[in-house]
């Protein structure tokens, strides 16, 4: 997969934080000595629970170099590494694993889930947050365009990047090992100023493999517009000029017993 940007990704800082400061502010701890977040991307979610306990030692995980650097740029006193959540070990038992928006980029959770779980102390916490397998009209719309002829031999490894389980599959997974789960979703409605801006926000997440896939320049920007008209029929325009953009997140805080 090609280079997050981790510009295009700020576009919309607030709106990609929010929901990693309200995973966090359901996070019951008193007490965090260690804490790890992985997939930091370039450091927004890192800066909130630095906030909140300025004397943790806090580690940022990305596997993208690209975010890695802008999250040292911005806050250097951090430390990072870059590394393949997939494999990645925490250097400590952790009172906190955190990982806002990154689980769903990684396979099997059925391994992964108890391993994140297994660095975790005893009373500590895992919260993770990751889109809702409930598939938004965006989603269906790369999706269509992608099956068409033109595109469709190309994107098999696309259609196949994100790993989304409902509520239930991580209940399964956690309740054995955990003294008290707490699991939620929420709908956010995102103002945007054009059905552009709603590509923008998938070009710089969900839509990069798609993209990825089309080596050639051209391609990509007519498989973009493709999406584009999709788009626009499936998002109607409010009255103000302000195309409304639905996106449901799933949220889970574990406590280890």
């Amino acid at each position: 997969m090609g280079s997050w940007n981790p510009e295009e990704y700020l576009k919309f800082k607030l709106e990609r934080t929010r929901p990693a400061e309200e995973l966090l502010n359901r996070v019951q701890l008193t007490k965090v000595g260690h804490a790890v977040d992985l997939g930091c991307g370039p450091g927004n979610s890192t800066e909130i629970l630095r906030r909140r306990w300025p004397r943790a030692k806090i580690l940022g995980v990305d596997r993208s170099e690209a975010m890695i650097a802008k999250a040292r740029d911005s806050f250097p006193r951090e430390a990072w590494v870059v590394a393949d959540l997939a494999y990645f070990q925490p250097p400590w038992l952790c009172d906190l694993v955190f990982a806002n928006a990154a689980l769903h980029w990684l396979k099997d959770h059925h391994l992964l889930i108890p391993s994140w779980m297994q660095k975790v102390r005893p009373g500590g916490a895992l919260a993770f947050q990751i889109p809702s397998s409930e598939i938004p009209l965006v989603r269906k719309a790369i999706e269509a365009v992608s099956r068409e002829s033109r595109w469709s031999d190309r994107m098999e490894i696309a259609r196949n990047s994100l790993t989304l389980h409902p509520a239930p599959f991580y209940y399964q997974l956690l309740a054995p090992v955990a003294s008290h789960l707490d699991i939620w979703e929420t709908r956010y409605h995102h103002p945007m100023t054009n059905h552009q801006a709603i590509l923008d926000w998938m070009g710089s997440t969900g839509m990069r493999p798609y993209l990825d896939a089309l080596s050639d320049s051209r391609d990509q920007q007519q498989f973009l517009d493709e999406v584009l008209k999709r788009v626009q029929a499936d998002y109607p325009i409010q009255p103000d000029g302000t195309v409304v953009f639905p996106f449901q997140r799933l949220f889970v805080v574990a406590y280890r017993c």
